[in-house]
């Protein structure tokens, strides 16, 4: 929760909705650490997708990144894993909301092969924002 807070406040998940996520059959949440021992190791990002059983359609829940590990390509990485497990699922379309006001985001999902779907108005606290975005058949997806 500490990074939960540390990346999205004031728009963060409280405890009990992040409990529920991942908790849900229907979620699948990635952990990454870094360090040589998994005892001595730092949270260095989380991410999840929600993919329904029956469903064509996948959601990226959330993804964070700690702050000293940004820019290393953790990112790309976990957001690949997400978009194999939509593909895995039978997703025929995987979709995000990110904040109008993260031009780095929007690239690295640009990069994968996401486009922009629309523009949720004020989705944000602070009235900030959602851009809308939709990768089309994620099993054909280079990022998979």
């Amino acid at each position: 929760m500490a990074l939960e807070r540390l990346s999205f406040a004031p728009d963060d998940w409280s405890s009990e909705s992040m409990t529920r996520e991942i908790e849900s059959e229907h979620t699948m949440y990635l952990v990454a650490f870094a360090g040589a021992q998994l005892a001595g190791a730092q949270l260095a990002g989380y991410a999840g997708v929600l993919a329904p059983s029956g469903s064509t359609d996948a959601d990226i829940q959330t993804i964070a990144v700690a702050p000293d590990h940004r820019r290393a390509g953790l990112g790309r990485e976990l957001m690949s894993r997400l978009i194999a497990h939509a593909a895995s699922a039978r997703a025929k379309a995987v979709f995000l909301e990110v904040r109008a006001d993260n031009p780095g985001a929007q690239q690295l999902y640009r990069s994968l092969g996401f486009g922009e779907l629309g523009v949720r108005p004020r989705y944000y606290r602070g009235g900030i924002d959602a851009v809308v975005m939709k990768l089309d058949h994620p099993g054909e997806s280079g990022a998979a």
